[in-house]
């Protein structure tokens, strides 16, 4: 229902353009020329602006323009909104131009270590991009992205499959091998590869991909002895639990285990997992953006 009373669709931009590059000529002729339209054109927007108004905003004489006291008053508080405007379509275009998103959905498998975040921030400070994160199952780094569930993930590598791109590799870090204070390992200062024979070693549950798993849980030793795997997990607190328990053993990268010091945990190096685990930024190959692509240049700037 119909009140009478203006409301702000009612008064077009273009009206308002009008009004405020009046406002600054004070002259139709100049103003036309500055707006690419025709006096009489500039004539009727501005007359159409005080039929919405309901009031006179100009007036003209043959020697001069102003505005009267209600136009000036308007144009004075109409000013900031219409500028805000016009740097919101800006802004909206050049994110359009770009290809780029408002935000991005970035899947977990893991903790989120304090550069990342730093990235974040500055992602959303330079960029006007906010990221949400999504935490995703511990043995599954990769089916949230391929099925478009998230924009890209940050998950331990490697990633072989050709639908996906590494957009950044993290610096590697070495697996420790976690084990329960009491373990008849836990004295040792380093282990070998082949020592791993001796444990029940815990694996991640999910659909990843059979590479991936080999690299996180290495089925045999170097010598082609069987190491055993009875037990899978989905966290890795629940992992280190069961390790506290004395019965199994994880291999887990340096900064995990040092988020997950306790006493009933030893971390012992093993000879030959130097450097093996990297986290890397994956994203379909398909969905590349520019925010992806910005996201991975600070993730770079910041390593």
């Amino acid at each position: 229902m119909s009140t009478g009373t203006p409301t702000m669709h009612q008064a077009r931009v273009q009206q308002i353009e009008c009004l405020l590059v009046l406002a600054e000529e004070l002259h139709f002729g100049r103003s036309a020329e500055r707006l690419g339209l025709s006096q009489s054109r500039v004539s009727q927007l501005i007359a159409e602006l005080e039929a919405r108004i309901g009031a006179r905003l100009v007036e003209r004489t043959s020697r001069r323009v102003s505005l009267t006291r209600i136009g000036a008053q308007f144009a004075k508080e109409v000013r900031p909104a219409y500028h805000g405007l016009v740097r919101t379509f800006a802004r909206a275009r050049e994110r359009a131009m770009r290809g780029a998103l408002e935000e991005l959905r970035i899947g977990f498998t893991g903790m989120v270590y304090e550069e990342i975040t730093a990235a974040f921030r500055t992602l959303h400070e330079q960029h006007g991009i906010t990221v949400h994160t999504h935490d995703l199952p511990l043995g599954s780094p990769f089916t949230a992205v391929l099925d478009g569930e998230v924009d890209a993930v940050i998950a331990e590598l490697p990633a072989h499959e050709p639908e996906l791109t590494v957009g950044f590799r993290f610096p590697a870090q070495d697996q420790l091998l976690a084990l329960g204070s009491e373990h008849p390992l836990a004295g040792r200062d380093i282990l070998d590869l082949e020592d791993l024979a001796d444990l029940d070693l815990l694996h991640r549950i999910g659909d990843a991909p059979d590479y991936w798993k080999t690299a996180r849980t290495p089925p045999v030793t170097p010598s082609g002895t069987t190491i055993p795997s009875t037990t899978g997990i989905t966290s890795i607190g629940q992992g280190m639990s069961l390790v506290a328990s004395g019965r199994y053993a994880m291999l887990a990268c340096r900064p995990v285990t040092e988020h997950h010091a306790r006493t009933d945990l030893r971390f012992l190096g093993v000879r030959g997992l130097e450097a093996t685990s990297q986290l890397g930024l994956v994203w379909r190959t398909d969905h590349a953006s520019p925010a992806l692509s910005a996201l991975a240049g600070l993730l770079k700037s910041t390593g």
